[in-house]
């Protein structure tokens, strides 16, 4: 078992002990090749609902901050997460990102940016889009829907990967991208949010 193995067993027990959770559509996800997981984002709780339930590692950005904590700054190295600056302007986390697509590997990200306090879904910002389109990933739209309450109903749907290949060569805008994917996203939250 390795750590990033070990790390999704501590937070499935985690997540199993605190909420019914449910997860539809891992099938979605493609067995090989670079992929782009895109959720809408509800609580510092979804980071590890997004990875603890499949097969394949999921990496993120991690705020910078918590790279300056000498222990956990290690440990998430080792579960491969990387430092992004969330005031903007960050090169280097967008090509480290773009490097692990093109290696083949599975990134995970957070298009609002920020956590919605109201459970809506808000606005993407343009990385998704542009992730998306410098990219050969699929993306993959997912849609948390909430609220963590204690032993309350926790729903994670991984939906059907969006085709990329009219928008790449149409050379359609990150940011109209983005809305693609959040539209999806918004899709799958109100389809599955009766079942939930």
């Amino acid at each position: 078992m390795t750590l990033y193995q070990f790390g999704q067993a501590v937070c499935r027990l985690y997540l199993n002990a605190l909420f019914k959770v449910r997860i539809y559509g891992k099938e979605n996800i493609p067995d090989e090749g670079a992929v782009l997981l895109c959720a809408n984002h509800i609580s510092n709780n979804d980071p590890p609902l997004l990875g603890a339930y499949i097969k394949r590692p999921v990496r993120y950005m991690a705020k910078k901050e918590l790279f300056k904590v000498p222990v956990l700054k290690t440990l998430l190295r080792k579960l491969g997460a990387f430092p992004v600056n969330r005031a903007g302007g960050d090169k280097q986390s967008l090509r480290t990102s773009l490097d692990i697509l093109k290696s083949g590997d599975m990134v995970g990200i957070f298009p609002e940016g920020t956590r919605s306090k109201t459970g809506e879904i808000g606005k993407g910002l343009t990385g998704a889009g542009f992730f998306a389109l410098k990219s050969t990933a699929h993306v993959v739209p997912c849609a948390i829907i909430g609220p963590y309450k204690m032993r309350g109903r926790v729903t994670l749907v991984y939906g059907k990967p969006i085709s990329m290949e009219e928008h790449r060569a149409n050379r359609t805008s990150a940011k109209e991208v983005t809305e693609i994917i959040m539209d999806e996203i918004q899709k799958l939250k109100d389809h599955y949010q009766d079942l939930s």
